[in-house]
């Protein structure tokens, strides 16, 4: 489940925090830093790179909190900017472009060893390891739809895309998926998906998927 489910700041404070008030600015970063770097990191697997987007998405959120306008939730407002900077970013040209991160010719780091790990959190260092192998751009929309609740219509939007082409990235993250952690990994194949309800996906995302989120 997303880290931003349930996020909760206060009216009070948000109103000051638009009034330019520092302890609300610093509240407000107190509460939303531990959700928004999660996903950020989820999106931007490099550590350098995943810092200062994070800095440049709270820098955004403070200048720009007096244009939220109350409609919708503030975390989903805060989470929105989040994305923003991550998918700007990986469709910079400055960077890498769409075509490239999806090239699935690309190289992968070769598997590491198992350990002796209790399996719970050998399962999730597994999970963690076949995510961070997925093309950035099939990376970003597995997680978006599986953990954050986008629809395929809404991911389509931000990428610029069509919503067939946010689907086919999902079927082949979770392709991707299910080769790398075998038929344990809970995901559904193609037939599946097709007859799986959008609205029950988004209420419960893929179970492995979603513990990486909290």
């Amino acid at each position: 489940m997303s880290q931003f489910h349930g996020l909760n700041v206060p009216e009070d404070v948000i109103r000051a925090a638009s009034a330019g008030d520092a302890q609300a600015h610093e509240a407000i970063f107190r509460i939303c830093r531990k959700p928004v770097y999660t996903l950020i990191r989820r999106l931007i697997p490099r550590v350098a790179v995943a810092d200062d987007l994070f800095q440049d998405t709270f820098v955004e959120i403070l200048r720009s909190i007096g244009t939220y306008s109350g409609e919708g939730s503030f975390a989903g407002w805060v989470r929105s900017i989040a994305v923003s900077k991550c998918l700007m970013y990986l469709r910079s040209p400055w960077h890498r472009s769409l075509l490239w991160l999806d090239d699935d010719a690309a190289s992968e780091p070769p598997p590491e060893p198992r350990t002796n790990a209790p399996a719970a959190v050998e399962s999730r260092s597994d999970l963690e390891r076949a995510l961070a192998r997925l093309p950035a751009l099939s990376r970003s929309v597995v997680w978006l739809y599986d953990v954050e609740g986008y629809t395929h219509a809404e991911i389509a939007r931000m990428l610029g895309r069509t919503v067939s082409f946010s689907k086919s990235q999902l079927a082949r993250a979770h392709a991707r998926l299910r080769d790398a952690l075998g038929p344990e990994a809970g995901l559904r194949s193609d037939d599946e998906e097709k007859v799986a309800r959008e609205p029950a996906r988004r209420a419960s995302p893929m179970a492995r998927l979603a513990v990486l989120g909290e």
